[in-house]
């Protein structure tokens, strides 16, 4: 594959967390071996002022530090880092993400590859709070929905659409889009944590086509004080789930996605997922009858 895309990948932190993570997510961007990328931390109003203080004396002209006036949440966060962006390709990197060296090196031959593509999923790598590689059940699962591919294979349309409708196996703060097409969307202020398939999947009812790439470029940071595994727990996630699939199933059938609309109508790995929340609900502290209530008619559709 040749590298003819010359302009830099940007890449921007919708940030909300801690610190020293933050400062490795950053360690990573200035790691890579290819050295076109700009870096821009959106500070959501985090009550820490040491990562201002870090980024005053920033010597890198690549990298650069904003903070909101006021705190905008995660959605409104996630949106004004879009409307930030200006240059061909923007990830939004989550603020304890890990690019591997080869990440930006890797992206730009993709986007010179295929021209016809808006959206790129590269390998990926699952670590823990430590930093340590793990393969939890959510991302086993998400192996076994995801297409297998020996090399980039480019997907769309409905196929693509009932794929990640059946489970999403895409890894958010990983995936790349081409600027112009990823703005003719906007993030769902309604759904701070599931925004991210909604806007994917406006995409590809837009017509945008996705690589999957398996080569390993990128390191996704799974730990329990997460805001979806939060989420989770106290049944916001749920909620946000059967409202959303609700919404995707007559978006599908208004594109006649016959396939697409009959997975959003199931969502049956979401429904699963919540069977597997059981145990845990059984021996968390507080309402324990309410949560196994929520999680059974969640899994019961």
């Amino acid at each position: 594959m040749s590298s003819a895309v010359a302009a830099p990948v940007e890449i921007f932190v919708p940030y909300w967390g801690d610190p020293d993570l933050l400062r490795a997510t950053v360690d990573s961007v200035r790691g890579q071996h290819d050295p076109r990328w700009t870096l821009t931390i959106v500070d959501d109003c985090y009550p820490d002022p040491s990562v201002a203080e870090v980024f005053a004396g920033e010597s890198d002209l690549r990298v650069h530090y904003v903070r909101n006036e006021r705190n905008l949440g995660i959605a409104a966060n996630f949106q004004r880092c879009l409307d930030l962006a200006s240059g061909e390709a923007v990830v939004f990197l989550g603020s304890d993400d890990v690019m591997l060296p080869d990440y930006v090196g890797r992206a730009h031959e993709l986007l010179a590859a295929f021209p016809d593509a808006d959206i790129f999923q590269p390998g990926v790598q699952v670590i823990d709070s430590d930093g340590r590689e793990v393969v939890p059940l959510g991302d086993r699962v998400k192996g076994w929905l995801r297409p297998r591919a020996s090399g980039p294979v480019v997907l769309s349309g409905e196929e693509l659409a009932a794929s990640l409708l059946r489970g999403n196996w895409l890894y958010w703060p990983s995936l790349m889009f081409r600027t112009e097409k990823v703005q003719r969307h906007a993030f769902r202020q309604d759904l701070p944590i599931i925004l991210d398939l909604a806007l994917v999947l406006d995409m590809v009812v837009d017509g945008s086509a996705l690589v999957l790439d398996p080569d390993v470029t990128f390191a996704y940071r799974r730990h329990a004080s997460s805001v979806s595994g939060t989420a989770l727990g106290d049944g916001s996630r749920l909620k946000q789930d059967r409202r959303y699939f609700a919404d995707a199933e007559a978006q599908m059938r208004g594109a006649g996605w016959r396939s697409a609309e009959r997975a959003a109508r199931r969502r049956w790995t979401s429904r699963l997922h919540a069977l597997t929340l059981l145990p845990t609900a059984l021996r968390s502290p507080g309402d324990r009858s309410r949560a196994v209530r929520q999680l059974l008619r969640h899994a019961a559709g």
